[in-house]
């Protein structure tokens, strides 16, 4: 079996390592509203998203499928 006070430094080492490349977690205020901006990108996929319908079942399976055709 493994030795705890190893894995126990080796978490403590990675956890240093992390903090000193990306610094601390980000603590934002979590009320605050996301403000989302409606770019080209959005509205594409707001556009694609429309013409397709999502169903789900009692079990929580769930799939999706084109309310249209494209036609050839």
């Amino acid at each position: 079996m493994e030795n705890p006070s190893l894995i126990t430094r080796l978490m403590q080492w990675t956890q240093r390592l992390v903090m000193s490349i990306l610094g601390p977690a980000d603590r934002a205020d979590g009320e605050t509203p996301v403000i989302h901006r409606n770019d080209d990108r959005e509205i594409a996929s707001k556009e694609q998203l429309a013409d397709i319908d999502v169903e789900r079942d009692n079990e929580g399976h769930s799939w999706a499928f084109r309310k249209t055709r494209p036609e050839n």
